[in-house]
């Protein structure tokens, strides 16, 4: 069985994956926690959601539903099949996601809200962090309090500033580098 993001009527939070409870492998809560231990919970099964791919056969079953209706597939099936792309480890497959979510986001307004975290969590998978930053930010304008769009907020802001710094990192190689063979070229001039 598929756990499938349903239509929210709650405004309070983007059309949110399964509970953690509901999770492959995720433990059931047992008693109350310290908020700092809960926030931390449902950081990580934020986290872990975006890296957790469905299973092939779950991922059959709603391509499968998404190509019977063909011409005439309803938005909550291309949501569906949307979604289950997204979370795939395949590049082709988020990108499809990604596609799709973004005609939903196109032609049916009142699906908007619902699209935005899917299409920041598609992007941010795919290395798009501007436009992962961009949805989510619409998304958190519309929702400051939502919880999964500040977490994943926080995983694009880290990701980021570790790329960046693997890029400063770089660019100071190829400095060092640049310097030692013109050290080595002046060295060489002059002894002659």
């Amino acid at each position: 069985m598929v756990d499938l993001p349903c239509k929210s009527t709650t405004t309070t939070t983007a059309a949110a994956p399964p509970p953690a409870a509901q999770l492959r492998g995720a433990p059931a809560q047992q008693k109350p926690v310290d908020r700092s231990i809960a926030d931390l919970i449902i950081s990580t099964a934020d986290a872990l959601d975006a890296e957790t791919p469905l299973k092939a056969s779950e991922l059959q079953v709603l391509r499968a539903q998404y190509e019977k209706e063909g011409d005439m597939v309803g938005v909550q099936t291309k949501f569906n099949y949307a979604w289950g792309l997204v979370k795939s480890d395949s590049r082709n497959d988020q990108q499809l996601g990604v596609r799709l979510l973004s005609e939903i986001f196109r032609v049916s307004p009142e699906r908007r809200r619902e699209c935005l975290y899917y299409l920041a969590l598609g992007n941010y998978k795919l290395g798009n962090y501007a436009e992962a930053r961009r949805y989510n930010d619409l998304l958190l304008d519309k929702e400051p309090a939502n919880l999964q769009a500040s977490n994943l907020r926080q995983l694009v802001d880290d990701k980021v500033a570790k790329e960046g710094l693997m890029g400063v990192a770089i660019i100071s190689g190829v400095a060092v580098a640049a310097g030692v063979v013109g050290a080595f070229l002046m060295r060489n001039v002059k002894k002659r």
